[in-house]
């Protein structure tokens, strides 16, 4: 057989001609796959990766910079523009078309290089979480990056463990894994080695992995067959593209675009009709109103949010949170419900067995060395409840071997072992009180007798209330002989004896009541789903200052209509002995009751429910379907982390807002004096070059905006994109803007005898400097003089405003079209720029009393 050192050509021989390699066997397998047991040598492992490419659905999620480049110029109407300056170039006046053409370039160039550093600095936050597998590399176990798998690899696998490639199994223990994702099939499915019909269905390859499912329970070696887009899962990926659902920032920044293109089409087909009836060229005409449509138009909005959110990223990453979605930051600061677990978030998450007692309450070693039997011969998946009854007392197993096991699933909530000792072969259940009381027939009393377990269910049911009413998670422990020759599964756990009660404490984290009262403060209301039993959810619900006057379980959330569930999510805060997949409904019931969802988990069973919140968080030790779902990962689990996410998420959209308010505004007010002015001079107010000159120098403050402060009342209150809103500030103070255009138009015209070069130098002097200026009013709800600018910002309006005056006096006066302009003109157009920037003042204080964000 030939192992590492086999050729490249031999080893991917399968790959261009796959074969069912489910029904192969094993040692055919490995030899055509070029691998051993032992795994490959990380020399043949980087040449297969190097021939395949990495083990991904699509291409490395990596910033492409000639695509993101070009990303920039193929807005409709910026290619529409760039055909009409050539063809300006070609027909008539080749440095219009030339210059033109410039100002397009960097403006472009502008949004590429914010776009591009963004996207590089959130790449650098994301390697930090990367999945990761476990491999046997030259004979030893090493964990590398799932995309690095290559056809051969040999991959260990455990609890939790997502399944990286489609695989073959060598080895399974107790292996069970959840195929949903892939099938439909809801139940866990036992996976076990061994030869299969080359004509199974999907369903039926109970000998292979398959990417895109993870593990449940028990633990296995696989080798890696196919990956990539040669999986299974790849094969349904490309044939049936399905995107991420839209978040409630993405529908937002939609339906902004929506407004903006009904106001630019609307006006710029109207000044075009007009400058045609009017008898005026029809090129001329074309590129200015092609002009005016950029000018209405936020092209830098996509750069601006790359550029805050990625900051946001930053910021975050610093405090030990890392965005993996960056529309996600954003949303963060959206939410106003946050669910969670109630296990390692609001508790420590360190069980401490407290006592285990007998079904008549009777401290009982018993029941605590059964306990410890059926943790420690636990293999399916590592848990905090085990860890804690290893850890309190380990107890002698000399003479006790272990000979099967039933994996806890959360349908039973039992976990069975078979074990035998001294001949006799003993299955020992633990698991959640009611549901190994549903397999009992006899309990057995502190003094070793026995009584049918009827008998006792009120004294069994006093004291688990009374456990579980003082906040302890209570645990049920039975046993019952068998044969050891005969297998278990779940059918086995029938006519058992009832050992008694095992009680753990799970304290809560420290300082957790103060972070959710602060959470409470930011407008964001946390709500417990918990598996756990009612009366433990309400102790501790009530402890960190949840209302737990009312408890929804999940016996209750089955008799439930859709439409009334929506009602009862609104009024409830804890939700208890919640199944798997009930969590997913809750979350969707909430965000139809019109909350912004977010959901914090890390366990095997949390994937559904993260995938349908609006913001899904878990944490760098979570499971890694939990992990590979989330949008955000923290790197420690603390809850008072997100309340410093929540506050950078919304001083993130903040920010986005303000450039949405401060370009449409000024854009649509200049835009329209334009238009307007068109209509009654006998000249262009502006050439088409002058008009993108103008929107280029504007957005050059805007760029900073990211850096910029933000108002205390935006970070106190979680707030959601309103188009109603945005239209409103656009028509107030773009007709602002408008009235003092209007007023420079007179002034230059009558007042100053203004020719068509001073005309158009003036109003462009105006035009910029007045839009840099107001970027300083508009960014703040209050005075502007009591809320300071970021220093970058000021520097950059400082910047174009002393640029925006000398240009007219420069060099570069002749070829757009500028002549110098006399002091007197200088100082009037500042008296301009003066009343309107406090105009714009009183006209704010107007606005935000008559309307409220």
């Amino acid at each position: 057989m030939r192992v590492e050192g086999s050729t490249q050509k031999e080893a991917v021989s399968y790959q261009l001609s796959p074969s069912a390699f489910w029904s192969l066997p094993i040692e055919d397998l490995l030899q055509t796959l070029a691998t051993s047991e032992m795994g490959l040598s990380a020399e043949e492992a980087a040449a297969r990766l190097k021939r395949f490419g990495p083990n991904t659905l699509g291409q490395r999620q990596r910033s492409n910079v000639p695509r993101l480049l070009l990303r920039q110029f193929t807005s409709p109407i910026i290619l529409i523009l760039i055909a009409a300056a050539c063809l300006s170039f070609v027909l008539r006046d080749p440095t219009d078309g030339a210059i033109i053409l410039g100002i397009v370039l960097v403006s472009g160039l502008l949004g590429f290089w914010q776009e591009h550093a963004a996207a590089t600095a959130v790449e650098k936050l994301l390697e930090t979480i990367e999945l990761k597998a476990t491999v046997l590399r030259d004979g030893r176990p090493v964990e590398i990056p799932t995309d690095e798998l290559v056809p051969g690899d040999i991959v260990l696998l455990s609890a939790g463990s997502g399944i990286p490639a489609d695989c073959r199994l060598l080895i399974a223990q107790d292996l069970f894994v959840d195929e949903a994702a892939l099938t439909g099939e809801s139940y866990p499915v036992r996976k076990s080695p061994g030869i299969v019909s080359p004509e199974a269905p999907l369903t039926q390859r109970s000998n292979a992995l398959f990417m895109g499912t993870y593990v449940v329970s028990g633990s296995g070696k696989a080798v890696v067959v196919l990956t990539g887009r040669a999986t299974e899962f790849g094969r349904i990926s490309q044939s049936l593209q399905v995107s991420a659902p839209e978040t409630e920032f993405e529908r937002g920044v939609r339906h902004f675009g929506y407004l903006l293109l009904e106001v630019t089409l609307i006006l710029v087909i109207l000044i075009f009709a007009f400058n045609v009836y009017f008898q005026r060229p029809v090129l001329d005409s074309f590129l200015f109103a092609l002009a005016l449509a950029v000018g209405l138009t936020p092209q830098l909005l996509p750069a601006i949010i790359s550029v805050n959110l990625a900051k946001g990223a930053r910021q975050l990453a610093k405090q030990k949170v890392i965005v993996k979605r960056l529309a996600a930051i954003e949303n963060f600061g959206s939410m106003n419900v946050l669910c969670a677990d109630k296990t390692g978030t609001l508790t420590a998450g360190r069980m401490q067995v407290h006592k285990a007692i007998s079904p008549d309450g009777q401290e009982s070693e018993r029941v605590l060395f059964y306990a410890y039997l059926n943790a420690a011969y636990e293999t399916a998946f590592t848990n905090p409840i085990d860890e804690a009854i290893r850890s309190y007392r380990a107890f002698a197993l000399d003479g006790w071997r272990k000979l099967g096991e039933v994996p806890f699933d959360f349908e039973r909530k039992r976990l069975s072992v078979l074990v035998e000792h001294q001949g006799q072969a003993l299955l020992v259940t633990k698991g959640a009180v009611h549901s190994v009381l549903q397999v009992c027939t006899t309990a057995q009393l502190a003094d070793g007798s026995e009584r049918p377990v009827a008998d006792l269910l009120d004294t069994i049911e006093r004291l688990y209330t009374e456990l579980s009413g003082q906040g302890y998670r209570t645990l049920g422990v039975a046993v019952r002989e068998w044969d050891g020759a005969k297998p278990i599964d779940r059918n086995s756990e029938v006519d058992m004896t009832f050992l008694g009660l095992l009680a753990l404490a799970d304290p809560l984290k420290p300082g957790i009541a103060a972070v959710v009262e602060r959470l409470g403060r930011l407008g964001v209301r946390l709500k417990m789903i918990t598996g756990d039993n009612a009366l433990v959810a309400a102790r501790v619900g009530a402890q960190v200052g949840l209302n737990a006057t009312r408890v929804v379980t999940g016996s209750e959330l089955h008799a439930l209509s859709d439409e009334a569930l929506w009602v009862r999510v609104r009024e409830t805060d804890i939700f208890a002995e919640v199944e798997p997949h009930q969590k997913e409904r809750i979350i969707r019931a909430l965000r139809k009751a019109g909350y912004v969802v977010g959901y914090m988990g890390d366990g095997i069973n949390d994937a559904p429910a993260l995938h349908a919140a609006d913001v899904s968080i878990s944490v760098q030790e979570a499971v890694d379907v939990a992990r590979e779902t989330a949008d955000i990962v923290l790197l420690e689990s603390d809850l008072s982390v997100l309340e410093v996410g929540i506050r950078e998420g919304r001083r993130t959209f903040a920010n986005t807002l303000k450039y949405v308010f401060m370009a449409t505004s000024a854009n649509f007010g200049n835009m329209f004096s334009m238009a307007g002015a068109s209509l009654f001079l006998p000249f262009l107010p502006l050439l088409p070059k002058q008009i993108l000159l103008t929107n280029l120098l504007t957005d050059f403050p805007e760029m900073t905006i990211a850096t910029d402060r933000v108002d205390p009342d935006w970070i106190e209150r979680p707030r959601r994109w309103n188009v109603h809103f945005i239209r409103s500030f656009m028509l107030t103070f773009g007709l602002v803007s408008s009235l003092f255009d209007y007023l420079t138009f007179g002034v230059l015209l009558w007042v100053l005898n203004a020719g068509p070069d001073k005309f158009r130098t003036g109003w462009f002097v105006e035009s910029v400097v007045s839009a840099a200026t107001i970027v300083l009013v508009l960014r703040t709800r209050g005075p502007f003089w009591r809320n300071r600018p970021s220093l970058p910002l000021l520097l950059t309006t400082v910047l174009v405003v002393v640029a925006t005056i000398s240009l007219p006096y420069s060099p570069l006066s002749v070829p757009f079209g500028f002549v110098p302009l006399p002091p007197l003109f200088l100082t009037v157009l500042a008296v301009i720029v003066l009343t309107y920037a406090l105009t714009a003042e009183i006209a704010k204080r107007w606005f935000y009393r008559k309307f409220s964000y």
